[in-house]
């Protein structure tokens, strides 16, 4: 019997969320059980007009990945202090506020573009801190 693939999930390169996105997809009994693409920014690199080359190759992938492992959700984990939300706000600090703003954003747009291009497909967004909090949106 082939080996069923419950979802795709789109994190950040960041090496310091690794072993956070390790556990909280081991703890949702995921572990062998997904795809993954990992992209600076996540859901910043694949929606924000300055990663804009990066967005065809990320949508490219999910579709791939929904033929070749019928995925039915898309998990993005995007993550606090994260740079690509600096490089996206032309701004070498952000306030905790404006980087929440902006991974918002970044969730609601993907969102948007899910529901027209793969309508089918469930989604689940995520902000998780360096201490492994994870806030849930949508």
């Amino acid at each position: 019997m082939k080996k069923k693939f419950k979802a795709m999930v789109l994190s950040c390169i960041d090496p310091r969320f690794q072993p956070l996105v390790y556990n909280y997809l081991k703890k949702k009994k995921l572990l062998g059980k997904f795809s993954a693409f990992t992209i600076a920014g996540a859901a910043i690199g694949v929606t924000n007009k300055k990663f804009k080359k990066w967005h065809s190759t990320f949508f490219d992938n999910l579709i791939t990945s929904i033929k070749l492992h019928k995925i039915e959700k898309l998990i993005v984990i995007n993550h606090k202090d994260c740079g690509a939300a600096k490089i996206s706000s032309n701004k070498k600090t952000l306030s905790n506020l404006d980087e929440t703003i902006i991974h918002k954003t970044s969730f609601k747009k993907l969102q948007k573009i899910i529901k027209i291009r793969m309508p089918k497909l469930k989604t689940e967004f995520n902000l998780i801190s360096l201490n492994g909090k994870i806030e849930k949106y949508y």
